[in-house]
């Protein structure tokens, strides 16, 4: 195709009205898209380098993250795994978790099901499709819909999980078995999360292993904290190296348990430089959010990611975001502040958050440092 006739092909496309954008990425694709529209196409310094050698920042290879065996988490090792759990959440913000207990069937029966939702017709989808930001069931593409300049490809499905009786009835009924299967998947991954965040305050020594401490967040607490999944698809893109599937961001929460396929896209910045995650078959990614920095008092960072998307596949994920109740303060643990190292971040909480979102793009790591206070 001559450059004129990619030039006329790509005006045509962004005749589409308005309300088309609105509906997903996906319906456009089915619709017969052979351009990126111009909704989409980031600006040159935000676009991905999807050959390494024209950008420096980013590495040639794929990143081999810190892999945490949960098994040895609750065995004779544990002492030495939470050695390693404390160097993976201050280095690199991201570990891999293995032998996590979570079977192989209750895993792909969320894949499955999360790709049959998506393959349902727009008119079944889009019944959930809302903009408000609190609704149980949120259908919806890029990051706001109603607020982005530029399009990222992406359309998600994004369930309040918890309390689980409370918010289950509210869920997609279509496929049939959607919301037994996503139960399932939910407090499984409650489990987990747990089972680390009680880990990783010993970690952070705010907890002597095996002790209580009135300095840490109790276990009821983030038993009763609040638990979002967030079902992505991202499909396969003509033009893949003119946007992106999610651009740069951290995630709000305190921890964030990501369920990948086998397809590569998502990229974490290490040392300056963007690299790509190697999906581990039926493992979880794990990463740090902006209150468990606020937590650890900057200690455990939470890290830059974004996700590629590519020519020729589709690619799935299920996040699973956990943090304190919705009505919950997020403050640093006193444990951790001391002369040697002052109080580093303000309280924060759910509404603070959403009132701050609300009124701009999320960007970057933008609401966190607007948390930090002046002290070094």
């Amino acid at each position: 195709m001559s450059p004129a006739m990619v030039i006329s092909e790509r005006k045509g496309e962004d005749e589409i009205p308005g309300s088309e954008y609105q509906k997903g990425v996906k319906q456009l694709v089915e619709n017969g898209l052979h351009t990126v529209p111009k909704k989409y196409i980031f600006p040159p310094s935000d676009r991905p380098a999807l050959n390494s050698s024209q950008d420096s920042n980013v590495a040639k290879q794929n990143l081999q993250l810190p892999i945490i065996d949960f098994s040895d988490l609750l065995g004779p090792k544990r002492s030495q795994v939470l050695q390693s759990l404390a160097i993976a959440c201050e280095r690199y913000g991201f570990f891999q978790l293995v032998n996590h207990g979570i079977s192989d069937d209750v895993i792909s029966s969320m894949r499955d099901v999360s790709g049959r939702f998506f393959d349902l017709p727009f008119e079944e989808r889009g019944k959930y499709m809302t903009t408000d930001m609190r609704a149980p069931v949120r259908c919806g593409t890029s990051f706001s819909q109603t607020k982005d300049t530029v399009f990222c490809w992406r359309d998600f499905l994004k369930l309040l999980c918890h309390p689980l009786p409370h918010f289950q009835p509210h869920w997609p009924s279509s496929p049939v078995d959607f919301r037994k299967v996503a139960a399932t998947y939910t407090e499984e991954t409650k489990y987990l999360f747990l089972t680390l965040m009680e880990a990783i305050e010993e970690s952070l020594g705010i907890i002597e292993e095996g002790a209580e401490g009135k300095d840490k967040i109790t276990l009821k607490e983030f038993e009763d904290g609040s638990q979002m999944m967030v079902m992505n698809f991202y499909p396969a893109c003509p033009e893949p190296d003119l946007t992106l599937g999610m651009p740069p961001h951290s995630d709000y929460g305190f921890l964030t348990l990501l369920l990948q396929d086998e397809v590569e896209g998502l990229q974490i910045q290490f040392q300056g430089q963007w690299v790509t995650v190697q999906p581990i078959n039926n493992a979880f990614v794990v990463n740090v959010g902006d209150h468990l920095e606020i937590y650890s008092n900057g200690k455990y960072k939470s890290v830059l990611h974004r996700v590629l998307v590519n020519a020729e596949k589709n690619r799935t994920s299920v996040a699973s975001l956990h943090s304190l109740p919705f009505n919950c303060t997020i403050r640093p643990s006193p444990k951790l502040i001391d002369e040697g190292n002052p109080k580093r971040y303000a309280d924060t909480d759910f509404d603070t958050f959403l009132a701050y979102v609300s009124t701009r793009e999320p960007k970057r790591k933008d609401f966190l440092d607007s948390r930090k206070l002046t002290t070094t």
